[in-house]
């Protein structure tokens, strides 16, 4: 293979395999700098766009995947300041918008998108973070300007947004409940917050017994469909529910009717429009600090997985059946 070269998974079609091919490398334009990619973050958005089941994404097939990355600079477009060859760095830099994914050996990237990786994180624990702190960050901090003291309730805390939320709620010095299952309480209090099984406790009794009946100052929903009507009703007067995942038709009366304030996150704008991606390197040299500082920890997926069993990865992530965030080393 020649230096002009690299190795790559691409996807032909709707639900069709990983094929690796030999692509041509990719050159670091104006305002890009080129990253050589040692670790490609699993997102549940990417095995949907894989399947074809993500329009939102904009990411039509064939196609190199991977939304989330880690790697070191190797080469600097023009007008790119702030970074040096050889620089650590980490981002959600692809794999939507028709732009080139991580799930190959190098990759050419937007200098806005990306932070320096905290230095105590590994490349496979810096690549599962930007995806899900970043959207953990714009709805608990961007909109809903989270605070200390406040009641906040995470639905859905073992999950990849979720624990993700937990830590950095609980950073900001808030109060953190959240949800999920049985098996899942474990994992909540881990990370810090109460936890609450949905399933064996319904919203107006979780509501009465942990805030007086009073609700939660926030709640960020991680889930959609009914557990966001539940979140309507779990918030307080005046509160503020925000969700990742707002996508179907809902009844506002229950928020309405206490003076509550609705928002939604949708992460991947920056990189389907330009527009504000200054923002989301910003996000992540905070996050970055937070890490350093030992607030900010993602939960990994024991198993390695490499670009000759991504597929496997894949399987895994569709099946529900990972215990923490899959990465991938290229």
């Amino acid at each position: 293979m020649s230096a002009s070269e690299m190795i790559a998974a691409v996807v032909n079609e709707a639900n069709g395999p990983f094929v690796l091919v030999q692509a041509p490398r990719p050159v670091a334009a104006a305002g890009e700098v080129l990253v050589r990619v040692h670790a490609s973050g699993v997102n549940p958005l990417d095995t949907k766009i894989r399947a074809g089941a993500a329009a939102h994404a904009r990411h039509e097939l064939p196609a190199i995947l991977g939304i989330d990355l880690a790697g070191s600079i190797v080469a600097i477009g023009d007008g790119v300041t702030g970074f040096a060859v050889g620089d650590e760095v980490f981002g959600m830099t692809g794999g939507v918008g028709g732009i080139q994914g991580s799930l190959a050996e190098y990759a050419a990237v937007d200098a806005r998108l990306i932070a320096p990786k905290p230095a105590n994180l590994s490349m496979r624990q810096a690549a599962a973070l930007p995806l899900a702190v970043i959207t953990a960050w714009e709805g608990l901090v961007d909109r809903a300007r989270v605070g200390a003291g406040q009641r906040v309730l995470v639905q859905g805390g073992a999950g990849g947004v979720g624990h993700v939320a937990i830590q950095l709620a609980r950073a900001y010095g808030a109060q953190v409940f959240a949800t999920g299952t049985a098996k899942d309480g474990e994992i909540i209090t881990g990370f810090g917050a109460t936890a609450i099984d949905f399933q064996a406790e319904d919203v107006l009794d979780y509501v009465a017994r942990l805030t007086d009946g009073e609700g939660f100052d926030i709640v960020y929903d991680t889930v959609g469909g009914a557990t966001l009507d539940a979140s309507f009703v779990a918030a307080r007067r005046f509160g503020h529910v925000v969700s990742a995942l707002g996508w179907g038709t809902h009844a506002l009366g229950p928020l309405s009717f206490k003076g509550g304030t609705y928002s939604g996150v949708f992460t991947l704008l920056p990189l389907l429009t330009g527009a504000g991606r200054e923002h989301h390197g910003k996000i992540l040299r905070a996050a970055a600090a937070l890490a350093e500082a030992g607030k900010l920890v993602p939960r990994l997926h024991p198993h390695s997985f490499s670009l000759e069993t991504v597929g496997d990865a894949h399987a895994m992530v569709t099946a529900r059946q990972a215990t923490g965030k899959i990465v991938i080393d290229i």
